[in-house]
């Protein structure tokens, strides 16, 4: 079973963090959590901190350990979030105005060796009992 995480209003813009989830797309957890501690940017602190949230969360749902289970980074969503509108005061009388944006993250942590439910169409089966 899947497990979610979300990190709403988080104050980066969405560019600057899109950059960060792209690199843990579809990775190991484990490696995706060493991707985030060693890069620079200021996104992946935050992302990093999600990341363990998340395996928590699957640690809880399923009660099994996460190192026994191969665990991946399913998906990742960054969305935009709510801009705060402010305004510069500029030369001559005018005014710049400021945009300040944040962002939505969603991530969802799911085993590798998953087993994917296949129900047969329950068509095929009345066609075949029939005949």
């Amino acid at each position: 079973m899947e497990a979610v995480a979300h990190l709403k209003n988080n104050p980066t813009s969405t560019r600057k963090m899109r950059l960060i989830a792209d690199l843990i797309r579809g990775k190991d957890v484990y490696q995706a959590l060493t991707i985030l501690k060693f890069s620079k940017q200021e996104p992946s602190v935050k992302l990093e901190k999600l990341l363990k949230s998340a395996i928590d969360n699957w640690k809880q749902k399923n009660e099994q350990k996460p190192e026994d289970n191969e665990l991946i980074v399913k998906e990742i969503q960054v969305n935009a979030g709510t801009m705060l509108k402010r305004f510069l005061p500029a030369p001559q009388g005018r005014a710049y105005r400021l945009r300040k944006r944040s962002n939505h993250v969603t991530i969802k942590v799911d085993s590798k060796n998953a087993k994917a439910v296949v129900e047969a169409p329950a068509e095929v089966e009345e066609t075949e009992s029939a005949e």
